[in-house]
């Protein structure tokens, strides 16, 4: 029986971005604090998608990668 390896998540590699990345995540792809990400989303800069009963936010995967090819308007 063979096993599946399942690629590691790298800030510098798309194809290894799941279409919802974490806080943590999106904050390593930007090079910017969480806490940035954070006032970003409460400004309406980069919108958040909120999921489960503590609404963590989670980042689109076509967000970041327009943010990195246009820059943050």
């Amino acid at each position: 029986m063979t096993k599946k390896t399942i690629p590691l998540f790298s800030p510098s590699d798309p194809t290894t971005w799941s279409p919802l990345l974490t806080l943590l995540q999106a904050s390593q792809i930007l090079n910017v604090s969480p806490w940035t990400l954070r006032q970003w989303d409460n400004k309406k800069k980069l919108l958040a998608v909120r999921i489960g009963t503590r609404q963590d936010r989670r980042y689109k995967k076509a967000d970041l990668l327009k943010i990195l090819d246009k820059g943050l308007k």
